[in-house]
């Protein structure tokens, strides 16, 4: 089953030491589930702000959405995104190499 995480990434309104992504939800599941899974973080996420006075939701893609959240004293904007694992290091092989 394929894993997948959703990420957070601000664009607009917070300050310097808060310009890292957060990884919002990790999990493992269908692409329609990781689909819904990035939705609901889409309609929820709100940063570290006690009070979300309006959320605007814009899709980007199937896979990205662009909010803009409104608190009492500043709007902020985030790029919410869902992205697959395609590569672990630490993994072990499903089929074993041909030698």
């Amino acid at each position: 089953m394929p894993r997948w995480i959703v990420l957070a990434v601000p664009v607009d309104g917070v300050g310097e030491a808060d310009r890292d992504a957060r990884t919002v939800a990790e999990f493992e599941g269908s692409a329609e589930e990781a689909e819904s899974a990035l939705v609901r973080a889409a309609n929820t996420y709100e940063h570290s702000l006690w009070s979300v006075r309006r959320r605007e939701i814009f899709r980007c893609s199937s896979r990205s959405y662009f909010i803009r959240i409104q608190g009492r004293l500043s709007t902020f904007g985030f790029l919410v995104q869902l992205a697959e694992l395609v590569h672990d290091s630490e993994a072990k092989p499903v089929v074993p190499p041909i030698v």
